[in-house]
Formats: C-alpha cells, sequence, structure tokens
C-alpha cells in the first residue's frame, strides 16, 4: 500500500508542476477601464496597438502598407474592427488606424477596454 501511494504522491507532484508552467501565448496589452463597456459577441477583425506602437492583426506584426490591404479586405466582407490599444499607447498612433479604418471603407469601428 506505501508504494501505491508513493506514486500517487509523485504524480500529484508531477502534474502540479508542469501545469504551473503553462502559459497563454499572445500579445500583452493592458486595456484602459471604462464603465460604458459593451461586451461584443461578432467576427471581428481585431488590431491591437503595443505601448512602444507596433501594429498586430491576427497576432503578426504587421507594417502600414498591410494594415491597409487587411482592413481593405474587412471592409469587403462587411466585417467590424475592433482595437486594442494598450492605454499607454499614443493616441495619434490610434487615430491614424481609426482614419484608415474610415479611408478603407470600415462602417464599424470598436475601442476595446475593461471594465471597472
Amino acid at each position: 500500500m506505501a508504494p501505491l501511494m508513493n506514486i500517487i504522491f509523485l504524480l500529484l507532484i508531477f502534474f502540479m508542476l508542469t501545469s504551473s508552467f503553462v502559459f497563454q501565448p499572445g500579445i500583452r496589452v493592458d486595456l484602459p477601464k471604462a464603465v460604458t463597456s459593451e461586451v461584443l459577441n461578432q467576427d471581428l477583425m481585431v488590431i491591437v496597438i503595443t505601448h512602444n506602437g507596433d501594429i498586430y492583426i491576427s497576432e503578426r506584426l504587421v507594417t502600414k502598407e498591410e494594415t491597409v490591404s487587411h482592413l481593405a479586405l474587412a471592409s469587403k466582407s462587411n466585417k467590424q474592427v475592433l482595437i486594442k490599444a494598450d492605454k499607454t499607447a499614443g493616441l495619434g498612433k490610434v487615430v491614424e488606424i481609426w482614419d484608415i479604418c474610415r479611408e478603407s471603407g470600415v462602417k464599424q469601428i470598436n475601442i476595446a477596454t475593461t471594465q471597472k
């Protein structure tokens, strides 16, 4: 009975240690807080703007020209755009992406926030 308990104990420790090292990959963005935010449950194109002004679409770093082409495709398929900008990202970069969306013909543009 004791060897069985030892094996179970070792398996328990093994699974506890290995599960703590699993992390979610992705781009770290600290979203601004808002009281009046809503939850969107639609098919969206997500554009992420990091604190240093990098632009990511589908978790891939893109240039301004690539952003324009992605937004043109989103406009043709009537997709909504969700801009996830870090709260320390420059307002100028967010407005620049917003203008590109408008020029591309995107009808619905949303800004991601967290609820207070």
